[in-house]
């Protein structure tokens, strides 16, 4: 028995060297690996672990649409896991599409360059500039229930033509200031310092770290 105990203890340990992407869209999932490359842990994904879950994200607030995401992930793989939810806010929209970007036009078959046309056909009567800001908040969440939030945002304005090739969403009509470059034709490497995604994960990675040492 004693034996037994102490095998189940390494192993516990051992999975907590490893963290749980809580989400199923790989654009996102792509920019978290680029941002938490090189760290103490292993990013694994629940698929990859041979789990397949989708997560309703029924929340009222960023916080808690992360929330219910980092949660369900980390009770289904026994891992600690790191989910977010971000979205556009547009200033003459009053804060639209916000909670709802990946939703905003109402069409389940819509692709992001569908949205893209939608938001800027409802930005047609007000004026330019366009100004708006992409929020994300992240959840840390560990399968015993306890959770930690960090959060980033990036300013910027919408504009009425696509540029650049890459990112996902509303990256193509999303301009930067001062740079002068939509978020889409940022380099990876810029967009791990910039973007509003990237504040805030680079805000969590201590509490992994930390998570990490602790379990080790």
């Amino acid at each position: 028995m004693i034996v037994q105990s102490v095998v189940e203890i390494i192993l516990w340990l051992n999975s907590f060297m490893k963290i749980c992407i809580a989400t199923e869209n790989l654009g996102k999932l792509e920019e978290f690996l680029s941002l938490l490359k090189g760290q103490s842990f292993e990013c694994v994904t629940a698929r990859e672990l041979g789990i397949e879950l989708h997560a309703e994200e029924t929340g009222s607030t960023y916080r808690e649409n992360a929330q219910i995401k980092a949660h369900l992930y980390a009770k289904a793989t026994g891992l600690p896991a790191l989910a977010d939810d971000t979205g556009l806010e547009v200033q003459a929209l009053k804060g639209a599409p916000g909670l709802h970007s990946k939703r905003y036009l109402p069409d389940p078959g819509a692709s992001d360059g569908d949205r893209r046309k939608y938001l800027i056909s409802n930005l047609q009567p007000y004026p330019r500039p366009w100004k708006a800001r992409f929020t994300c908040t992240v959840c840390v969440a560990l399968p015993d229930g306890r959770e930690w939030f960090t959060s980033g945002e990036c300013r910027g304005e919408i504009i009425p033509e696509e540029r650049g090739e890459n990112g996902f969403g509303y990256d193509r009509i999303f301009l930067l200031q001062p740079q002068g470059l939509t978020m889409a034709e940022l380099s990876p490497a810029q967009k791990n310092i910039l973007s509003h995604r990237a504040r805030a994960v680079i805000a969590a990675i201590p509490i992994l770290t930390r998570l990490m040492m602790e379990s080790g």
